[in-house]
């Protein structure tokens, strides 16, 4: 591990806005934010930026910026501790894991911005869209939680509306082209560095806001998906 690593997790040691497999959590974010204002979490975070200008945005609101890589949570945490962003934080943790650290319907929203797409089929179950995280999702969500997806992966994009449409989700905002001359929200105006490297070279970048229905399903439902999608993959 190279020195500036080494000193970055050492620094994340005294950051007052980073808890690393923290354990009593869940169920208690407001007494971190000494308030009880709705929390809102960016899944894989990478360096923050979508927590860090979201909690710019809404001052009224709490957001939680979760990876398991330190040495990139260092930097939206160090930028919120200058700004004194005290309604950011960080949780070090793999995502699988959530709900080890939020009891249920603590979460009011999610962010899943610009994850790794996973394009081999083999590995479908590790898109953060797949049914298998959503029912993740659904244990700490507020029944009715949006769910935001932006992405520059045109099969991620096409792989969760599939999702959305076999399970039943409700889907509140749909756009293929953010950036096509049309107004744009400020929350969507936020860059992360993955997008700003536009990797998957499409020159577009796809969103999609969505809830979750009461029920996903069983291990029946899921089978069949999964035949589905080998026939659509």
């Amino acid at each position: 591990m190279s020195q500036n690593k080494l000193e970055r997790f050492s620094q994340l040691e005294t950051f007052s806005n980073v808890l690393q497999f923290p354990a009593g959590m869940k169920g208690k974010w407001k007494d971190h934010f000494v308030n009880e204002q709705p929390i809102t979490l960016e899944l894989a975070c990478g360096k923050g930026e979508y927590a860090v200008g979201l909690g710019r945005l809404y001052p009224g609101r709490n957001f939680i910026g979760v990876d398991i890589k330190g040495n990139r949570i260092w930097v939206g945490a160090r930028m919120a501790l200058q700004e004194g962003l005290n309604n950011v934080a960080f949780l070090r943790t793999q995502i699988d894991q959530l709900a080890e650290y939020f009891a249920p319907g603590e979460v009011s929203e999610l962010w899943i911005t610009f994850p790794d797409p996973q394009l081999r089929f083999s590995k479908a179950k590790k898109r953060l869209t797949h049914p298998k995280f959503l029912r993740l999702y659904q244990q700490i969500l507020v029944p009715g939680g949006y769910i935001h997806l932006k992405t520059d992966s045109p099969d991620l994009y096409r792989f969760t509306k599939l999702v959305m449409d076999f399970y039943g989700c409700i889907l509140t905002e749909d756009n293929d082209h953010v950036f096509d001359g049309k107004e744009v929200k400020e929350e969507l105006k936020i860059r992360t560095h993955y997008e700003s490297l536009d990797i998957a070279g499409s020159s577009r970048i796809h969103y999609l806001r969505f809830s979750l229905p009461a029920d996903l399903g069983g291990k029946e439902k899921d089978l069949a998906f999964k035949e589905k999608l080998r026939d659509y993959e």
